[in-house]
């Protein structure tokens, strides 16, 4: 009791310590708080940046999407008939008669065969597979009780 009543003592003489303590719990609250909004803000600010970041290359996506189509059309048009037919008579191509064209026989060329993927049918009654295959263990046992010897 005497410790306590020290204490009250103490307290009562010095009551800046006590307001002291509180300014500085107060000041602990306010840092941590600050601290956390300085992570959420941090962590905001990444994810905007991410976003805007894939909405430019989902847009650059687009671009290039949009470029390859018309290179396909360009190059649709270039390789039409119509086009391909002015561009060789331009460089001097002439159309050329069955008469004109003359076949060359190259010694030892020899022409890829086709594959055959068709299935030949086979006999039914000649079998590839030996008898012994087709026997079951029943048919064995019956087999070798009917001769007597033992299994």
């Amino acid at each position: 009791m005497t410790q306590l009543t020290q204490m009250v003592q103490k307290v009562r003489q010095a009551p800046w310590r006590v307001q002291r303590q509180w300014i500085g719990l107060i000041l602990l609250v306010i840092v941590l708080l600050a601290m956390l909004a300085g992570i959420y803000l941090s962590v905001t600010v990444r994810a905007g940046i991410v976003g805007r970041e894939i909405q430019f290359l989902s847009a650059q996506i687009e671009q290039n999407q949009q470029k390859n189509a018309d290179l396909q059309t360009q190059l649709a048009a270039l390789t039409a008939v119509q086009n391909m037919e002015a561009r060789a008579q331009a460089l001097g191509f002439v159309p050329v008669s069955p008469e004109e064209i003359t076949y060359i026989v190259v010694p030892g060329y020899v022409e890829e065969s086709l594959v055959d993927l068709s299935t030949v049918s086979q006999d039914d009654s000649v079998s590839l597979l030996q008898p012994e295959y087709f026997e079951t263990l029943f048919d064995w046992l019956t087999r070798k009780i009917a001769v007597g010897v033992a299994p």
